[in-house]
């Protein structure tokens, strides 16, 4: 492709920072690295070496053949405040955009995918909005307070995790506590922010309560606005466990948040020009889930029965108290997973579910529908070297079946040097909007992907030396986009378009991380991006163009020092992206921009911590979107206590 008209930013900005990544790098290639999986006690790996969001049971990240990163509560605790955009965009091959200043609409992307085809789970329930157009799930209603890690899978992964797992998944698990944490802040716009956690945990049985309080007068979501648009929410959530043999474990969560934003649109007298306006949206999210876990030495098995919902209501003053309209959407979901240890290293991953959605709104009378599904993964492992393949297969009430695949492995060539590589096929089923709202096809098919990546990595995120490199490539057909009824000769029953199975896309390129503890105090991290889309529809106007929102690079440069002074840490970030294009013609171009973060803590107690952080420390002007405003420089303080 060529890359003549999207570039890195300025060379005034990459001469600004290269210091940094030279003295990064330098740093980093003088360590070594030891074990590859970190130990607790004689046997058992730290918890942040194992995840589940690759097979559906717990596997060691040393084992995959794919990309996992995941994210502690210490990080995220260290990282300070209630925008998990600055938490995630630590994972390489991740980028999001959003609609205005902090609690506005936010979509978060993987490898070059649409938002909505990232899937999101919330202590392992599915919460993506299936009363959206696209079914995508807004980031910007969730907080990090209250959460215990956050697992991110690049590349497609159907055969587990079924629809929307194009992009990849992101898996994020509340806090299991025995104690009572609590945190405040206060900073810039009048922004505050409050969370509380507390439980109590034993062998036995477990119950732990999270919460918290946000708000903001925040900034004009329009660009050109002056009028600030504020966001308030809170929450409440917990997780319980009785384990009533030593095998036989009944686990429960749920989630509540009520989210009020304000937002601008198009006013009078034109409304033509995007601009201030008194309206806001309403947003109530209910999910949880109850189940049975059952382990022993030959088999684990995980069943249960979750629902998730959301109701969406926007409200414009102007014209009274009452909604102008509004959409909601709920999914309930009854699932089996398991995992079967079978002789000569071999194991069988296995699961079944079972979904039933409905959506309604304002405008479009009550659907609904069902997908019924069931998946097999064969691996094997001998220590050094570990395969996996599968297939899943679904059963859509609407659309039909579908067959999907996947294989990965991964081998140790030398001691903590591993090679991985995997292939993975990824689909989204049409939302219910998609198929029978005013604009919906019922005739529409899923979309599908192939994705591929291989790389290699040297030890783990938490030893002395970290590195890895990825390249990565997905295509993607049968992508729904709205077209206009005269394209399929469906004026006289969709007069104002339609949704149609017309496009093909291309997202390739290399993730790198690096990390590094020169010292016992102090973690340096840096995660790079470089990504090509492509538009591959043939026929179409924007054929051969760049994938819009999407920038060519992103880097995230971070350090944590813990100084002798006292226990005093201070911390920075420096997130760089690349130049983009707000729209699918290219026309629009998004700027390049660096945004620089200093965070410092201070431990006044064993058990109480003052804290404070200077985002956008330079007062650098950019936007994600094009016309939408975003924050300048703000400062924040806050305490945090853990009893």
């Amino acid at each position: 492709m060529n890359g003549s008209n999207r570039s890195w930013p300025e060379d005034r900005l990459v001469n600004k920072y290269l210091l940094c990544v030279s003295a990064f790098a330098f740093a980093s290639s003088a360590f070594a690295q030891d074990a590859d999986d970190i130990m607790i006690g004689p046997d058992r790996p730290r918890s942040d070496a194992i995840t589940v969001i690759a097979t559906g049971s717990e596997t060691l990240l040393s084992r995959l053949g794919q990309p996992v990163t995941v994210i502690t509560a210490d990080e995220i605790q260290s990282i300070q405040g209630p925008d998990i955009t600055r938490v995630l965009e630590r994972v390489p091959g991740l980028t999001f955009t959003r609609n205005g200043g902090p609690g506005s609409f936010t979509s978060v992307r993987l490898r070059g995918s649409d938002a909505e085809q990232v899937l999101v789970l919330v202590d392992g329930v599915r919460v993506e909005d299936v009363s959206a157009p696209s079914a995508g799930f807004d980031f910007g209603t969730l907080t990090p307070g209250g959460v215990e890690r956050i697992d991110v899978l690049r590349g497609s992964n159907s055969v587990v995790w079924g629809s929307a797992a194009i992009g990849g998944v992101i898996a994020i698990q509340s806090r299991e506590l025995n104690g009572v944490e609590a945190s405040a802040e206060y900073g810039a716009n009048e922004s505050w922010t409050a969370d509380a956690v507390a439980g109590l945990s034993t062998d036995r049985a477990a119950l732990t309560l999270n919460g918290g309080y946000s708000r903001t007068d925040g900034v004009s979501a329009a660009a050109a606005g002056t009028e600030p648009d504020g966001f308030r929410q809170w929450r409440v959530g917990g997780k319980g466990r009785v384990n009533l043999t030593d095998q036989l474990a009944v686990v429960a969560t749920a989630r509540y948040a009520d989210t009020r934003t304000q937002i601008d649109g198009f006013g009078p007298p034109t409304y033509l020009i995007f601009g201030d306006t008194p309206e806001y949206q309403d947003t109530r999210q209910a999910s949880g889930r109850v189940g049975l876990r059952y382990t022993s030495d030959a088999l684990t098995l995980n069943t249960g029965f979750a629902i998730s919902d959301t109701k969406r209501d926007y409200f414009d003053p102007t014209f009274g108290t009452a909604p102008s309209y509004g959409y909601e959407g709920r999914s309930e979901r009854a699932d089996l997973t398991g995992r079967l240890n079978l002789p000569a290293s071999f194991t069988l991953d296995f699961g079944a579910d079972s979904e039933w959605t409905r959506f309604s709104s304002t405008f479009d009378a009550e659907a609904k529908a069902n997908l019924t599904s069931g998946h097999a993964l064969l691996g094997w492992s001998n220590g050094r070297a570990s395969l996996a393949a599968g297939v899943r297969v679904d059963d859509h009430s609407r659309f039909g079946t579908a067959w999907t695949f996947g294989a990965n492995g991964s081998f140790e060539l030398v001691e903590n040097l591993r090679l991985r590589a995997s292939y993975g096929e990824g689909f989204r089923a049409p939302t219910l909007y998609n198929l029978l709202s005013t604009y919906g096809n019922a005739a529409l098919q899923p979309e599908r992907s192939k994705s591929y990546d291989a790389g290699l990595e040297w030890g783990n995120r938490n030893a002395p030396l970290h590195a890895s490199a990825t390249l990565f490539r997905r295509d993607s057909r049968n992508l729904i986009i709205f077209v206009s009824c005269a394209s399929l000769n469906a004026c006289a029953t969709r007069p104002f378009g339609l949704y149609d199975n017309v496009g093909l896309a291309r997202a390739q390129g290399v993730e790198a991380e690096l990390g590094a503890r020169p010292t016992e105090n102090l973690h340096l991290q840096a995660a790079y991006t470089y990504l090509e889309t492509e538009n591959r529809t043939a026929g179409t106007a924007n054929f051969g163009k760049y994938l819009p929102r999407r920038p060519t690079h992103a880097l995230t440069l971070s350090s944590d020092w813990t100084t002798p002074l006292a226990g005093l840490t201070l911390g920075a970030d420096l997130r760089l992206v690349g130049d983009s294009f707000d729209n699918a013609s290219n026309a629009t171009r998004l700027d390049g921009y660096a945004l620089t973060t200093v965070r410092a803590s201070f431990p006044v107690t064993e058990r109480v911590e003052l804290y404070g952080r200077v985002e956008n420390l330079f007062d650098q002007a950019y936007q994600t979107v094009a016309t939408y405003g975003t924050w300048g420089r703000s400062a924040y303080i806050g305490i945090r206590a853990r009893y």
